[in-house]
Parts: structure tokens; sequence; C-alpha cells
């Protein structure tokens, strides 16, 4: 006479083989939804770095732009407020969410102060690099002073123009500007 209260060893192996099947799916789309959100963390830092820009160069710049990122972080006199969050002005070179974010801009030709004591840039560019590509991000991104971010699979950093669009790469589309 057989016990029918617990499974056999056959049926018991079809349940965890089935379970490693669901995890071994599970985990290769986690992977992938991370890489996802690096990669819209990069975009969206590089947006609030123009917006930012933006921001600087009609209040503090006289229509320039903030050299280096630890500018954006200072007080603007009139509001008291910093132009950029301190995660994105910490340093001069920033990673944040897997990617390195870097900001440059062309000096200006003749010498001016700001109202944060900085000299201004006529015009800047923005590169974000996966720290590990395929692994914290597999696109490149950078911007500049038209606002539009571009996407390319590979480095960005000494190819992003001060204005107008990169050699290599395409506009990201549906980024706000």
């Amino acid at each position: 006479m057989r016990d029918s209260r617990g499974f056999t060893l056959i049926e018991l192996l079809l349940v965890l083989v089935i379970l490693g099947i669901l995890l071994t799916i599970s985990l290769a789309n986690y992977k992938q939804a991370r890489l996802r959100g690096a990669e819209a963390s990069a975009i969206g830092s590089i947006s609030a770095i123009n917006q930012a820009q933006v921001a600087y160069s009609h209040t503090c710049g006289n229509q320039k732009f903030a050299p280096r990122l630890p500018a954006l972080g200072k007080r603007n006199p009139g509001t008291n407020a910093p132009y950029l969050s301190p995660d994105l002005t910490g340093a001069e070179v920033v990673v944040k969410s897997g990617y390195t974010i870097v900001m440059e801009g062309t000096e200006v030709a003749e010498p001016l102060q700001t109202c944060t004591g900085d000299t201004p840039v006529d015009a800047y560019h923005i590169t974000a690099d996966p720290v590990k590509p395929g692994i914290t991000g597999n696109r490149h991104f950078g911007s500049n002073v038209t606002l539009a971010i571009y996407e390319s699979t590979e480095s960005l950093n000494g190819k992003m123009p001060d204005d107008g669009p990169p050699q290599l790469g395409q506009e990201v589309r549906g980024t706000p500007r």
C-alpha cells in the first residue's frame, strides 16, 4: 500500500527545476532593469546640468556658463540656493549611478567674473560614461549648449563638441530640453 501524503522525489526535483528556470529568467530581467535605470539616471543628470547651466547663464554668468560642476554647486547670491544639487557638484568628475560625469568648457577670451567668483566659459559640454561598460551601463551620453542629449556605443569624452552634434552617436529622443 502506497502512502499518498507526500511528494515523490521526481515531483520534488521537477518543482526545483521549474523554480531554477524562473529564477534565472528573473535575474536576467533584473540586470537589464538595473542597466536601464542607470542609463535613465545619467540622462536625468545631464538634463539637470543643462538646466542649471541655463539658469547660471541668465542669473549669474553674464550670458556665459559655469566652468566646472563645483561652480554650479555654489549658492546664487540672489536666492542663496545652489544651481545644482550636491550629488552632482561635489567634484570636477562625479560618479553617480554607475556613470562618470564630466563637464568642461571653452574659456572666455576676456577674463571676467561671475556673481559666484568664477571665471565663466563661452560654451560647455558634458559627458557621461559607464564606470564598467556592460555592467553599469551600455550607452555613453553627452550634451552641450544646444541642450540636446546624445547617445553612442562608444565614449563621447574628448569627442563631444561645445556646440552642435558629435561626429558619432545620435540624439536621444524623448528627453526634455
